[in-house]
């Protein structure tokens, strides 16, 4: 009896370690799925002045088509197919994911596409990560960077895409291994308060929030597990494989490794024509969606972008990829450091 009672006492010891042992490192949301508030039925009237800025952001800032929508990705400026705006894409063509990632279809289709959601499904998904059917979305949906978009644009931009026309195509669910299919259920955080207006008192603030809009740190940021390394903001250095070959984010501080030659002038017109002075970059960079932005907006992001602090972490897209000091990491022109 007496070794049974101390082998019950082992067991309770090891599942109060292991209790606190999870609690303290992965959390229980893996097990008992994310974190998600109630949806509710509200619906965002449709005016004029929305559908301008709903088009505006989702056809220029937020990289919702860039996404969305199939692209020819062996063309540098990555058209998309014809017919087939915001009818999903299979298959993300980046190499190195964790399972097969596809973005939906998010048309106005009732069979295929988004016809059938709520403004509230939609609303939730877009900021706070958690699909129409109450999975948690993968991150690569940039919603961490949408939780700091204001309710009213969140209100432009569902009721712009609402008019779109619907395209019948039905894409498969994205499949993730184990264990970020499990990992991923820590992402998402419910929004409960509303999100106000950003102070765009100053070109600063306002480059601030475009930026954050366009999700430009996701690519610019290294991240390591989930999170991003502020030490590396805006420094580059994510390698991307694909049908493109391997091409890697630049540093677009003012650091000299980074864009310190840059005025206001050359930063429009890379971001117009996906070329710097004389060399064009890769459709990894998204100059094509960004093109359509105004002057005034992009003179606010590169007022910004000149506000980060300095990081030295050079990147050249001409050399091969190999291991840097810096950042621990193999990107192109990784030795030079």
């Amino acid at each position: 009896m007496k070794g049974l009672k101390i082998v019950g006492w082992v067991l309770v010891v090891l599942v109060i370690l292991l209790a606190i042992g999870i609690t303290a490192t992965i959390g229980w949301k893996p097990f008992f799925g994310p974190s998600a508030r109630a949806l509710t039925d509200r619906r965002f009237d449709s005016t004029p002045e929305r559908l301008e800025r709903g088009k505006y952001l989702t056809e220029n800032v937020t990289p919702c088509f860039g996404c969305h929508s199939p692209r020819d990705w062996s063309k540098n400026e990555s058209p998309e197919a014809q017919g087939m705006h915001g009818a999903g894409m299979p298959n993300f063509p980046f190499e190195g994911l964790p399972g097969t990632v596809h973005a939906p279809n998010i048309t106005p289709d009732k069979e295929t596409g988004a016809g059938n959601w709520t403004d509230d499904q939609m609303a939730r998904a877009i900021r706070e990560g958690i699909g129409f059917d109450g999975r948690a979305l993968f991150p690569m949906m940039p919603y961490e960077n949408f939780r700091h978009m204001s309710d009213e644009d969140l209100a432009s931009i569902i009721v712009y895409l609402r008019t779109i026309p619907p395209v019948k195509r039905q894409v498969p669910k994205t499949e993730l291994i184990f264990p970020v299919k499990y990992l991923i259920k820590n992402a998402p955080a419910p929004i409960t308060e509303p999100v106000p207006e950003p102070n765009l008192s100053t070109p600063e603030k306002r480059g601030e929030y475009l930026v954050t809009l366009a999700v430009c740190r996701d690519c610019h940021t290294l991240m390591e597990n989930g999170q991003r390394l502020t030490q590396l903001d805006l420094a580059g250095g994510d390698l991307l494989r694909g049908p493109w070959g391997a091409v890697t984010s630049a540093n677009i501080t003012q650091s000299p490794s980074g864009i310190p030659y840059y005025d206001e002038a050359l930063f429009l017109e890379v971001m117009r024509t996906g070329i710097v002075k004389a060399r064009p970059l890769k459709q990894t960079m998204p100059w094509w969606y960004f093109r359509g932005m105004t002057d005034d907006d992009l003179k606010a992001m590169f007022a910004y972008l000149k506000t980060v602090p300095q990081i030295q972490h050079r990147v050249d897209n001409s050399k091969p990829p190999s291991m840097c000091k810096v950042c621990g990491r193999e990107h192109n022109g990784g030795d030079l450091n």
